[in-house]
């Protein structure tokens, strides 16, 4: 196991699927860890069943809407306050408000799956880096999808914002390196309540396009998440870890 004790990690939409993944897999590692998500009452549940399988005091909840700016800067500055520093920032959060044809898409839906998956990911990291990082470095991971790698026609805008995110990803680790890595991880189908609508009409039917026969569990990407921000890839940087089953390797991404 990569040892992370003495780091404190920052993640966002963490009160269930792939966030709450990473952050437990993050404190099982010996990190200290904030959480936000959007609902006070299912991220004080998450943050009580983390602490309840570590050490409550590693774990901080902090409410907070990843499209407003002052709740972005309110979790970045309350992480350094409780822990003393911020090694570690998972931008996991992503929204999907809009799927189907582009040309009958609504363009405000557009703009906020952008605002949220693109511009809010760089804007935690702008903050991480001025309250932290910009002096004592850490290491960056932004949680895109396969959606951003090949057009699936199905989730069309949100493959778009997931493409600009892995763009995102490479320009930030050039101008943030050497103290700073960033890179992303690109799921496929896991199985969270975000992704039911992809496999609700048959889960075996779905799985069977993947060489791997099964759908990605939360845990698959939160291993993937916590290799990458340890010291065992710390040559990585400008990365995009495809934790998809297999599923690019068949050149469709099937109902995903």
């Amino acid at each position: 196991m990569t040892d992370l004790t003495g780091r404190t990690a920052l993640v966002t939409g963490a009160s269930r699927g792939i966030g709450y993944a990473v952050a437990a897999e993050l404190l099982s590692r010996g990190a200290s860890v904030t959480i936000t998500a959007r609902k006070p009452d299912e991220l004080t549940a998450a943050a009580e069943k983390l602490g309840a399988g570590s050490d409550p005091a590693r774990v901080l909840a902090v409410p907070a809407n990843a499209g407003s700016a002052e709740s972005r800067e309110e979790s970045v500055t309350r992480t350094v306050e409780r822990f003393g520093s911020l090694d570690i920032l998972v931008n996991n959060t992503g929204i999907n408000p809009t799927m189907g044809f582009l040309m009958d898409a609504d363009l405000a839906a557009v703009s906020k799956t952008f605002e949220t998956n693109v511009v809010a990911a760089l804007a935690y990291v702008q903050l991480a880096y001025r309250a932290w990082m910009g002096e004592h470095g850490g290491a960056v991971v932004n949680v895109a999808s396969v959606a951003g790698l090949r057009s699936t026609g199905a989730i069309a805008a949100y493959g778009a914002s997931k493409a600009a995110l892995l763009r995102l990803t490479e320009e930030l680790a050039w101008q943030l390196g050497p103290a700073i890595r960033v890179n992303a991880v690109a799921p496929a189908i896991v199985k969270t309540k975000f992704a039911t609508a992809l496999y609700a009409a048959g889960e075996e039917k779905v799985a069977a396009a993947y060489p791997m026969k099964r759908l990605g569990e939360p845990e698959d990407i939160a291993r993937a998440v916590a290799f990458l921000v340890s010291d065992q890839a710390a040559w990585i940087t400008g990365e995009t870890l495809r934790v998809d089953g297999g599923i690019l390797a068949t050149g469709t991404l099937g109902s995903a």
